[in-house]
């Protein structure tokens, strides 16, 4: 399911970062009083009557020549094309001024809901001084104070009530399935040769790829899929283009939209310290995962390459020991046509559903392989455990203390629930739950 977005703009010193801070729960944009301390979008996650979207922070906007302005004025037009929400930053204090006028005018163009919010109105009797933005012509407006956190749940609630309908992708018979990794690795021309044809650019220079770009077909079988390219991922502090950045959040919105996920490895390159953190976004979001070796072909190999490429794999990604592992090249399509049968294969793992008898015979079998550990003479009892969800698979273990389940022994746990169920390609969760 698509993640919405919201962007926070507005002129220099409104109280932008301060704002998307008290609605992202942490302290996350640099907060200073001086203006042009946000030069660059910053993004994160929030929630609202459990509906989660994307929020993204921008630099202030202004109509003058001051330093990074441009780059400042181009940084906010790449979010507020993104978002589904503006939310519209305006001080209180200072009044209606020309930058606020130039921001509004931006603002008209986009034909995107707008918020409008008169930030720093910190006592009641400030309200009455506010009403002359009604001027911008934006409508309701919504005096807060986010420093105080004063106003803000009125903001949100508008957010969430201009917020696109949720889709119902869950409910597909589609696979949906994205190609993640660092620029250069060759996704794109996976993707071609995949398909059988030039459908998406590729080149060799790193950064293609801009946005995310789906691609419909049909296997042999029926099956129908929906192919997710995404821009190359960069370590933040070496993303120097400003449209690299923009790359990012378009790429975890992929990973989103993702039933299962191609983290693809360059040969020629070996496996790099971001690669980890990569599959990471994968592996947190509970997609399933594949690993692909992309240009397997222009290695020199002797008979322990294949061997030496796994092991490694295997020691740098410890938390992905569920993932197959499949060397391919995009240029000889050398097993390309394996790859379609394995996402199938995963997409099932990840929607298998177990009955809670058969759940609980593993488990029980499980502790008197390696009874439940004590602590402080206390011994953890394990009463029962069910399936919860799908997408990833997830079960809770209803146990006598929460405490006294240590990860070690979730940990076995899981490992025996693997043992005797096939979750090849996914991750599953385990929760422990006190029973009440």
């Amino acid at each position: 399911m698509s993640v919405a977005t919201v962007a926070i703009v507005g002129r220099p010193n409104v109280g932008k970062s301060t704002l998307f801070n008290r609605i992202a729960g942490e302290r996350i944009s640099i907060v200073e009083d001086v203006e042009g301390v946000t030069r660059d979008r910053i993004y994160a996650q929030a929630e609202w009557l459990n509906r989660s979207f994307s929020i993204i922070d921008t630099g202030g906007i202004d109509d003058v020549d001051a330093p990074f302005m441009e780059q400042i004025k181009h940084q906010a037009e790449i979010a507020m094309n993104e978002a589904d929400v503006i939310v519209f930053v305006v001080s209180g204090k200072e009044g209606i001024t020309n930058a606020d006028e130039y921001v509004a005018k931006m603002l008209y163009k986009t034909e995107k809901p707008v918020i409008l919010v008169v930030n720093k109105v910190d006592n009641p009797e400030m309200r009455n001084d506010i009403y002359d933005f009604y001027s911008l012509g934006l409508g309701e407006l919504y005096p807060v104070s986010s420093v105080h956190g004063i106003g803000t749940g009125d903001v949100l609630d508008a957010i969430i009530e201009n917020l696109p309908a949720e889709d119902s992708q869950d409910e597909s018979d589609v696979i949906r399935f994205s190609l993640i990794g660092r620029p250069n690795v060759g996704k794109s021309s996976l993707i071609n040769a995949i398909l059988g044809e030039d459908r998406v650019i590729a080149s060799p220079v790193a950064g293609t790829t801009r946005d995310a770009i789906d691609t419909h077909f049909v296997d042999a079988e029926g099956q129908e899929f929906t192919m997710i390219d995404t821009a190359g991922m960069r370590k933040s502090g070496k993303v120097y283009e400003n449209t690299e950045k923009y790359s990012v959040m378009r790429a975890m919105r992929a990973i989103d939209r993702s039933d299962v996920v191609l983290m693809v490895l360059n040969a020629e390159e070996g496996i790099r310290e971001y690669d980890k953190r990569i599959a990471g976004f994968a592996h947190e979001a509970g997609k399933g995962i594949i690993i692909v070796v992309n240009k397997w072909d222009t290695l020199d190999k002797d008979n322990h390459t294949l061997k030496n490429w796994e092991e490694d794999i295997r020691d740098q990604f410890q938390y992905l020991s569920y993932a197959p592992i499949i060397f391919v090249s995009a240029m000889t399509k050398q097993r390309l046509h394996k790859l379609p049968a394995m996402i199938k294969e995963i997409s099932q793992n990840q929607n298998l559903r177990i009955p809670s008898a058969v759940l609980n015979d593993v488990i029980m079998d499980a502790i008197a392989v390696n009874p439940t550990p004590t602590d402080k003479g206390k011994r953890l009892k394990i009463f029962y455990a069910t399936q919860v969800a799908v997408k990833p698979p997830t079960f809770v273990i209803f146990v006598n203390e929460e405490e006294l389940m240590h990860f070690s022994y979730l940990r076995f746990l899981e490992n025996q629930i693997r043992k005797a169920f096939v979750f090849e390609g996914t991750p599953i969760h385990l929760i422990a739950r006190k029973r009440k």
